[in-house]
């Protein structure tokens, strides 16, 4: 028996439906959403069915008999709206454990809002229907958000899973068109809302095929996609038949991944409330992971107030009892702990070191602050926590922080503010200072004030007590030209107030 020979006629072809589709993925971390974009056919791709339908002729062995038929007709009929499907995942890409509670929704940028970041109203989408009710004008929607609803609560069941569909006849996908993307997770749940700004650039249609062009843009700081990009611009062609062609959405990277907020957590804390020079204080550095994967590469850096002496040989590790390698290093009053150690979920690193106090520290603030940064290590995304804070009060103990003020009065020949030889101090001339002190200077019109706070302090030349001087003018320092001087005292320290004066009378001129 010959083969039978298939046979198509010209009316009995596959039907290419001009449909396009930008998908609205999403993942729970920071890959962005992508748009689903659906097109709906056109007037005579819509009025036409899928047909296809086979005719044959054979003959038996003999020669003799001839047979003819066809094969049964298969009828297809179009719908007018398709998309992909979107995905909310974990951190690393992963499928999470509950949806409950989970919702994604499509917005218009806030019109009075200039810096395009805020949320208007939710995009009108085009109502859909399930099942398909022929003439009814409805389009048949898409599983599993088979109405298109905008929010749309995302279920288990397929777990993570939604869609929508934006309508090219609303001009939803024209160049220049703006939306905010949005995944919303329960009170309750780790995870905080993310927002994805998505503007189309352009769309054209090339044989039947949908080309969009957009770019993604993170508003919340986390990264886009696995490649931890914040701003992402992506060239989508859509297949002429999303029914019949899968999508395979995570190779677009867009599907919305969600990492929770807080991934990481120091807490700085010292052995002591109060100390002083001389002594050494113990500082320990908790770095906590929060995240629902391992930490590893981490990265502490503590910032010591002034005084203190950082002791290298004091550093300490420890994890759940066990003893961890810490290496440091110091610059300045910076020091940075590395350790090449992986922190798994919940579990603790902790961080002990000394320092020493020294006179300095009476200068300082007391006041150090450290901040820590690691990576996760599913995805490599980087996580940082800080500062955290530890108040030390200094006491002065056996070494006193009182300072000296010294200073002089003299009359100044050459109006340059300093004393030269041949510039005679003027005997007692007296200041005042701003907590109501009053100084007299000696013979040679030097003062001082001994066992003096630290800090600012102001004096005043009384030249009502020097009737035959006035203040001599500076060419050099405008600020001299003044009777008061302003002067910081450190701890300890040393610092000059010095007035300059000149004869308030004229020489005769002599003719």
């Amino acid at each position: 028996m010959s083969r039978p020979q298939k046979q198509i006629t010209s009316s009995s072809c596959w039907w290419r439906r001009l449909t396009t589709t930008v998908l609205l993925a999403s993942v729970l971390h920071t890959t962005i959403p992508i748009l689903a974009i659906a097109q709906q056919t056109n007037n005579l791709a819509a009025s036409l069915p899928l047909i296809n339908q086979a005719t044959y002729t054979y003959t038996d062995s003999t020669g003799n008999d001839q047979y003819q038929g066809s094969s049964s007709q298969i009828n297809v009929s179009p719908n007018l709206l398709i998309d992909p499907l979107g995905k909310i995942l974990g951190c690393a890409g992963t499928i999470l454990p509950d949806y409950t509670g989970f919702s994604v929704g499509v917005y218009e940028l806030n019109s009075s809002d200039p810096t395009g970041t805020e949320l208007g109203s939710l995009v009108s989408l085009t109502r859909t229907e399930l099942p398909n009710i022929p003439n009814n004008n409805v389009p048949g929607g898409k599983s599993p958000n088979t109405e298109n609803s905008n929010p749309y609560f995302v279920t288990n069941n397929p777990a993570g899973v939604y869609n929508f569909l934006l309508d090219p006849n609303k001009g939803q996908t024209d160049p220049g068109r703006t939306y905010i993307f949005v995944v919303n997770a329960p009170p309750t749940s780790i995870y905080k809302q993310r927002r994805i700004k998505i503007e189309i650039l352009d769309s054209t249609g090339i044989q039947g095929n949908s080309v969009v062009r957009y770019v993604a843009t993170s508003l919340d700081g986390q990264p886009i996609n696995l490649t931890g990009q914040v701003r992402v611009e992506q060239t989508v062609v859509l297949v002429p038949n999303a029914e019949l062609v899968g999508l395979n959405l995570l190779a677009f990277e867009f599907t919305t991944n969600m990492c929770q907020a807080n991934q990481l957590q120091i807490i700085k804390t010292g052995d002591r409330a109060a100390a002083e020079p001389g002594d050494t204080v113990i500082y320990r550095l908790s770095i906590k992971n929060l995240a629902d994967a391992g930490l590893n590469n981490i990265f502490a850096t503590d910032n010591l107030p002034l005084g203190f002496n950082f002791l290298p040989k004091s550093v300490r590790g420890e994890m759940d009892g066990t003893p961890v390698t810490i290496t440091s290093e110091r610059n300045g009053n910076t020091v940075i702990f590395r350790s090449d150690v992986t922190i798994p979920t919940d579990k603790v690193l902790n961080i002990a070191y000394a320092a020493q106090l020294t006179s300095d520290a009476l200068r300082g603030t007391g006041r150090n602050s450290a901040i820590v940064n690691a990576q996760r290590t599913d995805n490599r995304f980087s996580t940082k926590d800080g500062p955290a804070t530890h108040q030390l009060k200094i006491r002065p103990g056996i070494v006193s922080d009182c300072g000296t003020i010294i200073g002089r009065v003299f009359v100044d020949k050459n109006f340059d503010g300093e004393q030269q030889s041949g510039e005679p101090g003027v005997p007692n001339a007296v200041i005042f200072l701003e907590d109501g002190n009053r100084i007299t200077t000696d013979p040679n019109g030097l003062f001082s004030l001994a066992n003096a706070l630290p800090g600012y302090h102001t004096g005043v030349l009384d030249l009502s007590i020097l009737p035959d001087y006035t203040l001599a003018p500076n060419k050099k320092f405008r600020e001299r030209n003044s009777q008061s001087r302003l002067v910081r005292l450190e701890p300890g320290g040393l610092v000059r107030m010095n007035f300059a004066v000149t004869p308030a009378f004229q020489e005769p001129v002599k003719k």
